[in-house]
């Protein structure tokens, strides 16, 4: 690295900085009683978003442990994921609980005297295209121990450090607990979709001569007192099954080729922008703006729109904001929309349901990957509530959804932050009480 860096700062490896730099083990997977009833977290390359690590898929027991390489490593130890194709070579996490590896993370454990923990974790994002330059190997990217053991990073004094990691991880905080947020709202989302349109416990407790719970008594009137069988089993009485056509509008993106792609123009998304429920406009490609009007207008997207990955990983889903706007459909994904009284609460609910799942991957067709599109939507049949019904339910879920897409936005301003004054103040380009003067009041709100 051959970056100018202020005069008290050093240059130091990774090796010189930590107590200890190894790699993690792998339990025999003949002996599922290593990974039965586990206590001991056990994490592997893939659990590496660069983010801080709390739990893990899965857990090891003691025996385990006893019995293979893998070994516990302390909190704050940063891992580095050694292996990997497409995007996973040189992710990042830090453990915030004692916690093993596999052996395709590399453990590292600051000595707390020279490098604060948060700090290297800053500094070995901000470097990584130096680690990405020296990677061997062919489909699959290898990193060895020594390579990173001898990988060099800018470093300040002590405090410095801490300063530095303050302001770069009170960004971070608050991208987690908007995480967590959006977790704890999408639950009590789905939960109220299963509650109303899965188990019909309003109409159950109507049955059972009780009162619905958390239904006010105009819209506990709307739900019928006895169930009646239906293709999908027993439904409130009065209600309708049908064909997904007649409840839902949806189209496929066009299929747009490598040489129609332009520098600039409209956006249109890939399979790639969907991920962790929201969309990355950033990783959309462009078409020029005078072939999109003259061919590709009517697959422009609309605030509100749900899209919907339908080849390779299917299901992944996202409500399209008005800050993505304007952008438009490509092949493998479908945007759908509700027809009439069925709003976007009952859609995204429905998208989710663990029939509409089913329903997709066992209609999904081809050897190599799944792939879903509308001639499998129009062989699945919906519930169709009564006009009264959605339009309560989609009362009581937009505010719910509506604060999930807010906290999504400001998730993604404050990563477009922290990600522009990463290299600045990693650099020395920029000083921390500029910083601090600008982010104040974006992580407390």
């Amino acid at each position: 690295m051959t970056t100018a860096i202020p005069e008290t700062w050093q240059l130091r490896s990774v090796e010189s900085v930590c107590t200890r730099v190894t790699t993690g083990g792998t339990p025999s997977r003949r002996r599922p009683e290593f990974f039965e009833n586990g206590t001991i977290p056990w994490f592997k390359t893939g659990e590496l978003k660069d983010q801080l690590l709390l739990d893990s898929d899965e857990h090891i027991t003691e025996e385990a442990l006893e019995s293979s390489s893998a070994k516990v490593f302390p909190a704050n130890t940063v891992l580095m994921a050694m292996y990997g194709d497409g995007d996973t070579i040189t992710t990042l996490g830090v453990l915030r609980r004692p916690a093993a590896t596999n052996q395709a993370c590399c453990a590292m454990m600051p000595d707390p005297d020279i490098c604060d923990w948060r700090y290297l974790f800053y500094a070995l994002k901000h470097t990584r295209p130096d680690l990405l330059r020296v990677v061997v190997g062919g489909a699959q990217r290898n990193l060895s121990g020594s390579i990173i053991r001898q990988h060099c990073f800018p470093l300040p004094p002590l405090q410095e450090q801490k300063a530095i990691a303050a302001v770069l991880g009170a960004l971070d905080d608050k991208i987690e607990l908007n995480r967590r947020m959006n977790a704890t709202l999408e639950a009590m989302a789905r939960a109220l979709f299963q509650s109303w349109f899965v188990d019909f416990d309003p109409v159950r407790a109507k049955l059972d001569g009780r009162k619905p719970i958390g239904l006010d008594e105009t819209t506990a009137a709307l739900f019928p007192e006895h169930l009646e069988e239906s293709p999908l089993g027993h439904i409130p009485q009065g209600w309708k099954v049908i064909g997904l056509p007649e409840a839902i509008d949806f189209l496929e993106g066009p299929g747009l080729r490598n040489w129609q792609y332009r520098d600039e123009g409209m956006k249109f998304l890939n399979i790639r922008c969907i991920g962790d429920g929201d969309l990355d406009i950033a990783k959309a490609n462009c078409i020029s703006l005078e072939e999109f009007e003259k061919t590709y207008r009517h697959f422009a997207l609309q605030e509100d729109d749900i899209v919907i990955s339908t080849s390779g990983t299917l299901g992944r889903l996202a409500i399209v904001r008005a800050d993505h706007l304007p952008v438009m459909l490509n092949t493998s994904i479908i945007r759908m929309r509700g027809r009439g009284a069925v709003g976007l609460g009952y859609l995204w609910g429905f998208l989710q349901s663990e029939y509409f799942l089913a329903e997709m991957f066992a209609l999904a067709a081809g050897s190599v990957q799944l792939n879903f599109g509308p001639m499998h939507l129009r062989q699945i049949s919906i519930l169709r509530p009564p006009d009264g019904i959605l339009v309560g339910f989609e009362s009581a879920m937009r505010p719910l959804l509506k604060k999930c897409l807010h906290l999504r936005k400001e998730s993604r301003t404050l990563a477009t932050l922290r990600d522009t004054l990463l290299p600045k103040l990693l650099s020395g380009e920029l000083s921390l009480k500029t910083v601090s003067q600008t982010t104040e009041g974006l992580t407390t709100r």
